[in-house]
């Protein structure tokens, strides 16, 4: 007859399972993560050390409770020691997140990043399609207007390069945030990736312009980036949740300069409402960018967009100023380069 120990095997918890326990204990027992905390429990996940049904259960309460400054500073600063950029990648003047996609107006504000590209101010622009049905986003636009998309912040540099501007999808330089982003199909919920991906920085760009959808994320994205010792940033209600500006609205405009966090509405540039477009097309973009088709809502947002990026970069001193500037850039723009 076989003999059986008595005595049960210890088991030992998991690394993860605190993090989890911290989020989930209840009313009165869970409590957010600290930033140590936070950066710890990403950098685990970033390498794949959690189990399927921990980071399933993580993100949900960390998604119903939603995320804090610290929070999201600690998992953007976990994602920096997994980061790898070439040591002759060129400077990038400003990072520009697009991770919402747009469902009711078209995306200006790709016009408006080519606009600031045009005149000499480098970005890398980075962000993930399809985890949300029926939006447009921007790596499809951008096939559309035959602007390359890079694969690797290799390719990204010779962008830069060539035009000022680069593209970057999340899946070629952060795959596991961008598998976590599609889980949304499974889950039903979008989990706190879609949230601090904003905030990432890869190649530490002096200013960062963010665009969210929920006016209570400007606090957060303000508090998150002072910890991250961003030099320049400001975060929008963008239309779509992407960083573009509706003129037909005031928009107020959380930002961060020489360590300072400020607040300021800019005030709307049209008096009346324009009506949305019936149906989406993309090549519109191009056609007014050429001059070959007008539409005032649509050169009021790429405008006053791009006011907003260079009123942030200090290369204007009020907001008319860079409302000025744009204008003119807008009007001597080179309409064959799309």
């Amino acid at each position: 007859m076989t003999q059986h120990n008595s005595e049960s095997t210890p088991r030992t918890e998991h690394p993860f399972a605190p993090y989890v326990r911290l989020l989930g204990k209840g009313k009165t027992g869970s409590r957010n993560l600290t930033y140590d905390e936070s950066k710890d429990a990403m950098t685990m996940i970033l390498k794949a050390q959690v189990e399927p049904e921990q980071l399933g259960a993580f993100m949900m309460l960390m998604r119903y409770q939603e995320e804090s400054g610290e929070e999201l500073a600690g998992f953007v600063d976990a994602t920096y020691d997994v980061l790898t950029i070439p040591e002759d990648m060129p400077k990038v003047d400003l990072d520009w997140s697009s991770y919402a996609g747009k469902a009711r107006r078209l995306p200006w504000f790709i016009l408006s990043t080519w606009l600031l590209a045009e005149n000499g101010i480098s970005i890398l622009m980075h962000g993930e399609g399809a985890h949300t049905a029926n939006r447009i986003y921007t790596d499809d636009v951008l096939k559309v207007l035959n602007i390359p998309i890079a694969t690797s912040f290799e390719e990204a540099g010779e962008h830069i390069k060539s035009h000022n501007f680069a593209y970057l999808s999340l899946h070629d330089f952060l795959p596991e945030l961008a598998r976590i982003m599609d889980l949304k199909w499974t889950l039903g919920l979008r989990s706190p990736v879609n949230t601090f991906t904003r905030l990432i920085n890869p190649c530490r760009a002096d200013c960062s312009m963010q665009g969210i959808h929920h006016p209570a994320y400007r606090d957060t994205h303000q508090e998150a980036s002072l910890l991250l010792n961003q030099p320049t940033m400001a975060v929008l209600k963008g239309d779509g949740g992407e960083t573009e500006w509706n003129p037909d609205m005031p928009n107020l405009v959380r930002s961060i300069k020489n360590k300072k966090a400020i607040e300021e509405e800019w005030q709307p540039l049209f008096t009346k409402r324009h009506v949305k477009d019936k149906e989406l097309d993309v090549t519109k973009l191009a056609r007014v960018w050429r001059g070959e088709e007008d539409d005032e809502y649509g050169e009021g947002a790429i405008i006053g967009t791009a006011a907003i990026t260079l009123y942030t970069m200090g290369r204007a001193d009020s907001h008319e100023g860079a409302l000025i500037m744009a204008r003119e850039w807008w009007e001597k723009r080179n309409k064959g380069s799309i």
